[in-house]
This record gives structure tokens, C-alpha cells and sequence, in this order.
């Protein structure tokens, strides 16, 4: 396929605007620190991220046009560029690192340190952005009206509608502001529990409740309608049709895991104990299946991306115009060489020379998959957890073949799977950004630099959010049940020991297949079904909105577009604000306040004990819901928000 000749960039070649510049480096290291401890948090809670790119555009955009008054729009494209892989890095480590904390904890062994997270962290990055350069021509550029990067495009067109930087700005801020006033107020002040439950004990086994949470209507509105009602529906399954069922048929019955008959463990903790002892096995099975079928699917993309790869390694990156500028190839051989004898060299790193060789195969394949995947369908349907699924699983069977087995076989595979997780995840948040840089005008192998920056400053905060988190509340927590990470978890311990319950995982993967058949979407479905419904319910909520702001009546499509653009910014704002005070809540949760306390059992238990109806359940869970309620109505206000005036 040869180059689209035709196409123009805002920025031309031959016009030189600032753009790696001491401001952006700031900023944007600033913003990747930000978002990536946002999305490590509300990954760990829910088990899914968001991308970082738009909001990190005009936060860029309202503070150098703004404050600093100065107007480059490549210099507010590496803020976004760098930025963004705050929350690609986090992705990848909490998918599945927390893994190594839980078997510590399991085996009386010492958590991973700061150094091996952020060394895990970091070459998965750098290997995901060095693999992912020789992509750029072939995807970018030769496939510019193929392959669409969604993310990228609208990433694109807000940098290029600059003037509206500021009021685009104000919106990302105002739903920070008023979800970090929420958060404080619920989980710091315990006003209200964030989280409402109700049992049925008409409809035994079953029970409805949802986090009445800011991160989770945010996630739902940008998810839309669709993603979000996959999800709820795989909830409606576990919960109300499979967990009955359990409780019917087998009351009087002791199935494994439990060690305990149904009936008993339904009467000491009703319905959540019914999920934790076997739905969740039952939705790890549907997820790893989802994730393998989304890789068979995608296979014909996958061979054609991965030749077209191999040919890009034969051939010269850097050519004499600016904006057909990348990374030297010999600097990327030289990187990928030394970065893989770093992973088998540095002692911190418990992966030997033969799982080092395995990354370099598995990233590089996963990184040409994660390029192309996201051009199609964008950063947020990208299937990172299937393909470290399907590495763990290689991984794991190869290990335990040459006799690496026990917990060094264990935490071998958890951390190839890490770095693996962390290089798509880096791939497609890169192709995404080069993406609005080639539309832009941008220097590539100044993105291409901005990126490693990026990854750098992550890799750094990502092992001290990881462990203030562990510290404050414990992975596998009620407050962090680090989703994505006991699953892989899980996956691990069953090749290595055989000691899952492999029948409620088959009767997953087949409930996956079943789905597949009616064309329904499994990896939405199957998470819906692997989550507790208190998170897929908030979601469901976020998800109507959207709905209803697409079919409101009296408007152009024009508003329509715009109204939609500042729901995404406002939720956006809502997911950062959360995360930010969850990792400030975290941190008063570890500091001592005498006689066995904290300085947030002080503060939590403040109001409840000033007005002592707050600590009724019932009360409780009115006022969560009456808070979510106007939570949600300011989603809708500001949707609309100035849009006459535009």
C-alpha cells in the first residue's frame, strides 16, 4: 500500500513550532503521574482503565494557552503524548502485579520491592514504544484512511479547536473538583457508605446494590450505552439466574472451593458469599475464553500487521523530512537487545534468560496486535487482558515444562505476563498519540522520545501507588479487589498446581462461547459476569445518560457532538478526582493516630458518631442513593453545559 500523498497535517513540514520544551516535559510528567495513580486506583476497584489522552489535552491546553499564555499546539500534543502513558503503564501493572503481593502475603515471603516494580514497569514500556516504531509507516501513515484511531482523531480535533481550551479545561476540573468533594465526604467521612446492598429473601441466592461511586458513573458514560449494558447483563446472569440456581439445587451440597454446604455459606453471608465462592470462578473461565476468541478472531489482522512489521524492521526509520522522522533503527535494536538482557540480568527481576527470549517473541507479536486492534476499535476495546491471558498460560505451561515450578515458577510467569501487559498496553497508547501527531504535523521521534519520558516518571510512581495502596487496604480487599490480578492469579496457580475448580471455570468458558455464537460481545459480557453488580450497576447508569444525551430531541447533531464531547470530559474529570483522593485516603489510612488507630478510623468515625443515624444501614443506604442521584443530574448539567453559547 503506498503513502496517501494527498493528505496535509495542520502543522506542514516545513513550519518548526515549539514542541519538546522544558514546559511540555513538566507538565506532561506531572499529568503522568496524575492519571496513571488515577487509573491504578479505579483499576484495582473495578478492573478496568480509561484513556488519559483527551483529558491531558486540554488540561494542557487550559494551563499553557491560559495561564502561561503561550500557543503551540505540538507543545500541547507532547503534554497529552507524555501524559498519556501514565495510564498505559498503570494498566499493565495492576493487571497483574498485585498477583505477587497476594502470594507474599500467602507464602510469608517479602512483597515485590520498588525497585522490581518500577524495572518491570519500565522495560515493558520502552519494549512496547521500540516495537511499536517500526509500525508507524505501515499503520499510520500507509493505512491513514483504513485504519481510523478513534482516540487519536478526537484527541486530534480538540487540539486543533484550541480556542475552546479553556472552557473544555473547566469542565475536566469541575468533575474532579465535585468527585474528590464526593469521595472525601463518603469514604473519608463515611456519611454514607459508598457501597448500598439489598438482599431478596424471596428470590434466595440473588441480591442487587451498586458502588455509588463518581470513578464508576464516569466509566459508564464513556463506555456508552452499549459496553455498559454488556456489562450489566453479564451481572443479571451471575445474579440472578446462576447464583439462585446454586442456592436451589445445591443447599444441602458442599462444592469446591467451599468447605462448607451451600446452604450454610448462604446463611452466614448471603448472596456475596454465594459470588465469591463460585461466580467468579465462573467469570474467570468466560473471560479467559473471551480473550482467547478475541485473538482467533483477529488472527488474519494479526498475520498481516505482523508481516508488515518484520518488513519494517528491514528498513530505515529516519528520513530528512520533520514530520517522517522516527527513532533510528539501530537505536531500536540496540534498546530491544539491551533492554532484553537487562530483564535476565538484573537480579531483581525473577525471570531467567529463557522467559526473557519469551517477552521479546510474545511483545513484539503483542505489540503489532495492540497497534492494529486500536486502530480499529480504539484504546478502550483494546483486549490487553486477553492477550496477557494468553501469555500467562504459554508462559506457564513452558515454565513448569523445563521444570520451573513452586513459587519461583509462579512469580516468573506473573512477571512475564506483567511486562507482556504493560508493552500492549504502552503499543497501542503509542500508536494512538502518533496517530493525532501525524494528523497534527508533530515530529514522530519527538513523540516517540516524550513516550520513554513518560514511561520513565510512571515506572517510578507506579511501585509507591501499588504499595501505599497494599499498605492502606490489602489487594483482595472489600475497598481493592483487584479484579483483573486475582485472575490472572488464578490462571497461574491452576497450570501450576491444578488446584482451580475446573468445572466452574469450563461452565465459564462455555457460557463464553454461547454468548460468541449470539453475537453478543463476550469480553464486556464476561467481565459483567467475573465483577461483583455493584459495579456494573453505577456503570449501567453512566451508560443511560450517555444514551439519552445521544437521543435528545431539539438539538443538531453538531450539539449533539459537542454536548456528548463535555459528558466524556466532565467523566473524565469524575475518574480522576476519585483516584486521586482514594490514594489520599489511602495514605491517612496508614498513618498512626494512637491506641491501634489511624488517622482515617479518626476521621471516618467522626460524623457517624456525631449524628448516629448515619450509622444505621437503612439510612445509610437512602442517603448513598440520594447523593448517586444528584451525582448523576450534575453528569446531565453538565453535558449541556455553555452549549448555547458555542
Amino acid at each position: 500500500m503506498s503513502e496517501n500523498k494527498d493528505f496535509k497535517p495542520f502543522v506542514p513540514a516545513s513550519k518548526t513550532l515549539p514542541e519538546f520544551t522544558p514546559t511540555s516535559i513538566v507538565l506532561g510528567v506531572i499529568l503522568a503521574v496524575v492519571f496513571g495513580g488515577a487509573n491504578a486506583y479505579l483499576g484495582l476497584r473495578v478492573g478496568m482503565t480509561v484513556s488519559a489522552s483527551i483529558p491531558a489535552a486540554v488540561i494542557s491546553m487550559g494551563i499553557i494557552r491560559k495561564i502561561l499564555r503561550k500557543d503551540s499546539i505540538l507543545e500541547n500534543n507532547m503534554v497529552q503524548t507524555i501524559g498519556s502513558a501514565g495510564e498505559s503503564v498503570a494498566a499493565g501493572a495492576i493487571f497483574t502485579l498485585p498477583a505477587l503481593f497476594l502470594w507474599a502475603k500467602e507464602w510469608g515471603t517479602s512483597s515485590p520491592s520498588l525497585v522490581e516494580i518500577a524495572a518491570i514497569s519500565f522495560i515493558g514500556g520502552a519494549l512496547g514504544i521500540l516495537f511499536m516504531v517500526p509500525l508507524r509507516k505501515a499503520l499510520i501513515v500507509q493505512e491513514h484512511g483504513t485504519l481510523p484511531y478513534p482516540e487519536g482523531q478526537a484527541c486530534a480535533e480538540v487540539l486543533v479547536a484550541g480556542e475552546e481550551g479553556g472552557a473544555k479545561a473547566s469542565t475536566v476540573f469541575a468533575g474532579l473538583g465535585i468527585a474528590a468533594a464526593y469521595k472525601f465526604i463518603t469514604d473519608g467521612l463515611k456519611t454514607f457508605p459508598s457501597e448500598v446492598h439489598y438482599e431478596i429473601p424471596a428470590y434466595k441466592g440473588s441480591g442487587v446494590g451498586m458502588d455509588v461511586l463518581p470513578a464508576l458513573l464516569g466509566v459508564g458514560y464513556i463506555c456508552g450505552p452499549k459496553i455498559s449494558s454488556y456489562l450489566f447483563c453479564g451481572g443479571i446472569l451471575g445474579w440472578f439466574v446462576l447464583m439462585p440456581l446454586i442456592v436451589l439445587f445445591g443447599a444441602d451440597i458442599v462444592l469446591f472451593p467451599a468447605d462448607v454446604s451451600v446452604a450454610t455459606l448462604y446463611a452466614k453471608g448471603g448472596s456475596m458469599k454465594i459470588w465469591s465462592n463460585y461466580i467468579k470462578y465462573i467469570g474467570a473461565g468466560a473471560v479467559a475464553c473471551g480473550g482467547v476468541l478475541s485473538l482467533i478472531k483477529s488472527l488474519p489482522l494479526i498475520i498481516k500487521t505482523f508481516r508488515e512489521a518484520l518488513k519494517g524492521f528491514g528498513k530505515g526509520t529516519e528520513t530528512g523530512e520533520r514530520t517522517n522522522q522516527d527513532l533510528n533503527i539501530k537505536v531500536i535494536l540496540i534498546g530491544i537487545f539491551v533492554l532484553t538482557l537487562a530483564i535476565w540480568i538484573i537480579p531483581v527481576i525473577p525471570i531467567n534468560l529463557f522467559g526473557a527470549l519469551l517477552i521479546v517473541l510474545f511483545g513484539f507479536f503483542f505489540a503489532t496486535v495492540s497497534s492494529r486492534m486500536v486502530g480499529l476499535v480504539g484504546s478502550s476495546n483494546n483486549p490487553v487482558s486477553g492477550m496477557t491471558i494468553a501469555t500467562l498460560l504459554v508462559a506457564s505451561i513452558a515454565l513448569k515444562a523445563t521444570g520451573m515450578v513452586g513459587q519461583e515458577g509462579m512469580t516468573a510467569a506473573i512477571a512475564i505476563g506483567g511486562v507482556i501487559c504493560i508493552v500492549a498496553a504502552i503499543a497501542g497508547d503509542t500508536s494512538q498519540d502518533l496517530k493525532t501527531g501525524y494528523i497534527l504535523g508533530a515530529t514522530p521521534k519527538k513523540q516517540q522520545i516524550g513516550e520513554i519520558v513518560g514511561v520513565v516518571a510512571s515506572a517510578v510512581a507506579i511501585g509507591g501507588v501499588l504499595y501505599l495502596l497494599d499498605l492502606a487496604w490489602g489487594y483482595g480487599s472489600e475497598e481493592l479487589s483487584a479484579p483483573q490480578a486475582t485472575l490472572m492469579k488464578m490462571i497461574v496457580e491452576g497450570v501450576m498446581g491444578g488446584n482451580l475448580p475446573w468445572i466452574l471455570v469450563g461452565i465459564g468458558v462455555f457460557i463464553a462461547i454461547v454468548v460468541e455464537i449470539l453475537g453478543i460481545p463476550v469480553l464486556p459480557f464476561a467481565i459483567g459476569l467475573y465483577l461483583p453488580i455493584h459495579l456494573s450497576t453505577p456503570m449501567m447508569v453512566g451508560g443511560v445518560v450517555k444514551w439519552m444525551v445521544e437521543k435528545k430531541k431539539n438539538l443538531s447533531e453538531k450539539e449533539k457532538k459537542d454536548a456528548d464531547a463535555n459528558g466524556i470530559l466532565y467523566s473524565s474529570g469524575l475518574i480522576a478526582g476519585e483516584g486521586l483522593v482514594g490514594i489520599f485516603l489511602a495514605i491517612l489510612a496508614i498513618i498512626p493516630a494512637g491506641e491501634e488507630k489511624t488517622v482515617g478510623d479518626v476521621l471516618g468515625g467522626f460524623l457517624p458518631e456525631l449524628i448516629p443515624a448515619l450509622a444505621d444501614v437503612n439510612v445509610g443506604n437512602i442517603v448513598g442513593l440520594a447523593a448517586f442521584a444528584l451525582l448523576t443530574l450534575s453528569l446531565w448539567k453538565f453535558c449541556f453545559r455553555k452549549l448555547k453559547k458555542a
